[in-house]
């Protein structure tokens, strides 16, 4: 039984030691009691959690409301009304249309879950168009600790609706079935789904993704409605593969993808097919992606083969799409990083990155002439959207900067014209000339340059004066977008500086820079988030001890990393759902995402090397007596992706190795999973105690101290 907090005494867990063998390799874990041996239940019911685990974690929570929660709450609450002050509380999406009909989605004031609804399609952009609700969020989710939506589909006929549902957080979800002529639910449900379909051309049955018992989606099912019962298409061999499906944007075939971090196979058959038999478009090998669309009588592929390291496009034909048919479309243009392809009847539509900041391509069908669409600010984001139909001349765009509002802009694809259609409104007003956005290069200790995004308000002073929140990511691949957010408005507003690094890791700089933050170089990416850090204090942005760092997911491994490697350059660490016990995941292939997480970080359970590697800078492994900041570490009961026990290990480690340094704080979301708090309004109180923290730890937080 852990210790009762008191304003003085955090919890101290009980140390167990295990004694773990792995290729000629021997570590202690003193903490291995926390994962339940029923974890896998446990993420379905939360209520079945052993008994003293669940004790250890309220007690970690009991410590967090009284040292941190209670003391900030008046200014949680100021930070949670100013928050949502700046989201339209009765928002809507643009109407897309589809048909006879245009579909859109939209909230009601105080609501927390989306409205999916629709209206006559030659009202798509007028407010008084008379509206069918088609399924309410808040009523599905009322009363519920937990409501998740995630596929929400229209038949093809514009007569049924599906639509998958999580009620617990753990990622497994429910399809169920509405009539929309009569308004009532089928008794047609299938349950425990990865929560991926799409509807077949007949408007009669689905294809969906099955989780398995290890919450992996490994297999393809057809379900026609009414039978009761669904016919496996394709099940995944390798547990390393996840899989997922998609229907292309003419709505004639199906796609099936198999992949992991590096390696990805495709499948696909008509979509008005009664017995589907999926057909292999290139056979997977390893480090060789793609991903297909249809246009016209041939695919569009986009992928890295030929050493096409950031991306090309090929075609094939529909009737023959082996590699051997395989011809350039858009070649290989090292340093301009193809992200995606959407394709319409007439023009083919590519979003590309050069320089860090994305741009938007057109291409002509018929000629294959080019038009380039992109902006001018310092930095920014650009997206794009095709809506339901492919018979059409109109795409979306959809801009923003940290500074200037959402704006979503219809282009004509004939006509080069784009026309503004919305601009998001942020209520408690918001003037984009009251801040400013820099575009820095850090210089890394190895001569690479690494891109920092900065958003300051226009009254801060750059004399190092400044506390500074620095947010990292660096994994997978993925980069976080330049784009508006209305939370870091709260601390901009306050002096404070916002920052986002794009460390090695991410691909803000090309593929490349992807592949040089993963495996045996994934300490780029902690060095890269140092030396961004280091560059902002000698550009009189702040200074050492005023910044913040946060991330979450692998983003909480970075924090976890630099907090072992730069302690004292920072006030404080917020590691969100944090991956922090990369060694013991890593060699745990019952856990639903290790094995396809190899390719990613390598596999310890056969690699001494990978071990090695893995080990040198696992946060819980590294975790040693030195004066870390204070930290807020936070979790999520069924979370699937970062377990539980990964911040219930890491936190009671730092407290034995480093008691007084810190504090640190663990915010257990007892009812939710790895996206926290389900509904727009809930999750950001989770923010304001996130920001809280973060202004607490610089002074701004009146008479508190953090600090111990």
């Amino acid at each position: 039984m852990p210790s009762t907090p008191s304003q003085d005494h955090p919890p101290k867990a009980a140390r167990h030691p295990v004694t773990l063998d792995q290729v000629g390799r021997t570590r202690v874990d003193p903490y291995h009691w926390m994962k339940d041996e029923n974890w896998q239940t446990v993420m379905q019911d939360p209520s079945v959690l052993r008994q003293d685990i669940r004790d250890y974690l309220e007690a970690e929570n009991a410590y967090t409301r009284v040292r941190l929660e209670d003391p900030t709450e008046a200014l949680q609450a100021t930070l949670f009304s100013e928050m949502r002050g700046r989201i339209k509380e009765d928002d809507s999406s643009l109407a897309s249309v589809d048909g006879p009909y245009a579909y859109l989605t939209r909230y009601r004031t105080g609501g927390e879950y989306p409205i999916y609804a629709r209206k006559p399609a030659q009202g798509i952009y007028d407010p008084d168009a008379e509206e069918e609700i088609l399924l309410d969020g808040d009523e599905l989710g009322r009363g519920k600790a937990y409501f998740s939506f995630s596929e929400v589909s229209h038949a093809p006929n514009h007569k049924l609706l599906a639509f998958a549902v999580d009620e617990q957080g753990s990622e497994f979800y429910d399809i169920a079935f509405k009539d929309l002529e009569t308004g009532q639910l089928l008794p047609d449900r299938i349950e425990r789904t990865y929560g991926d379909f799409v509807w077949g051309a007949a408007s009669d049955r689905i294809f969906w993704i099955e989780r398995n018992k290890e919450a992996r989606p490994a297999a393809l099912h057809m379900y026609v409605l009414g039978s009761g019962q669904s016919t496996e298409l394709y099940r995944e061999p390798d547990p390393g593969f996840f899989l997922g499906v998609d229907i292309s944007q003419s709505g004639q075939f199906v796609f099936l993808r198999a992949s992991n971090h590096t390696t990805t196979e495709y499948w696909f058959f008509e979509a008005s097919e009664s017995r589907p038999q999926p057909r292999l478009i290139a056979e997977r090998e390893p480090g060789i992606e793609y991903s297909v669309e249809h246009w016209g009588d041939r695919f569009v592929i986009l992928t890295n083969r030929d050493n096409s390291l950031d991306f090309k496009l090929v075609t094939a034909p529909v009737s023959d799409p082996g590699i051997s048919t395989w011809q350039d479309l858009v070649p290989h243009r090292p340093g301009s990083l193809i992200l995606d392809v959407a394709a319409l009847r007439d023009h083919l539509i590519r979003l590309e990155r050069t320089d860090g900041l994305p741009r938007l391509v057109i291409r002509q069908w018929h000629d294959g002439q080019e038009t380039e669409i992109k902006f001018d600010e310092a930095a920014y984001d650009l997206g794009m959207s095709t809506g339901y139909e492919y018979d059409t001349t109109l795409f979306r765009i959809h801009y923003s900067s940290p500074a200037t509002p959402q704006q979503i802009f219809d282009y004509g694809l004939t006509t080069n014209q784009r026309t503004l259609r919305k601009t998001q409104d942020v209520p408690s007003g918001h003037d984009p000339e009251d801040y400013r956005v820099d575009r820095l290069m850090a210089p890394a200790r190895d001569g690479n340059r690494v891109p920092v995004t900065i958003l300051r308000h226009r009254d801060t002073r750059l004399d190092g004066g400044a506390p500074l929140l620095l947010y990292g990511y660096g994994s997978y691949g993925l980069t976080i977008p330049a784009s508006f957010r209305v939370t870091p408005l709260s601390l901009v507003d306050r002096g404070m500086i916002y920052a986002i690094a794009h460390p090695r890791g991410s691909m803000a700089k090309g593929y490349q820079w992807y592949l040089d933050g993963k495996l045996t170089k994934k300490t780029n990416t902690f060095n890269d988030y140092v030396d961004a850090a280091r560059f902002l204090i000698a550009e009189g942005y702040s200074s050492a001890g005023q910044i913040v760092g946060m991330g979450g997911s692998a983003g909480g491994l970075l924090m976890g990393a630099v907090a072992n490697d730069a302690p004292d350059l920072f006030a404080g660490i917020i590691a969100a759902v944090p991956f922090v016990d990369v060694l013991n995941t890593m060699s745990d292939d019952s856990l639903p995402l290790t094995p396809p997480e190899w390719p990613e970080w390598g596999n310890p359970q056969l690699s001494a090397e990978d071990y090695d590697t893995i080990e040198a800078y696992s946060p819980y492994d590294q975790v040693r007596p030195q004066a870390y900041p204070p930290m807020l570490i936070t979790g999520g009961l069924s979370d699937p992706r970062v377990t539980y026990w990964e911040p219930s290990k890491w936190i009671a480690r730092l407290r034995h190795e480093a008691p007084d340094a810190g504090p640190y704080f663990l915010r257990m979301n007892m009812d939710a999973g790895h996206g926290g708090a389900s509904g727009r309004f809930e999750g950001l109180k989770e923010t304001a105690l996130e920001y809280a923290f973060a202004l607490a730890t610089v002074g701004q937080a009146g008479d508190l101290k953090i600090r111990t």
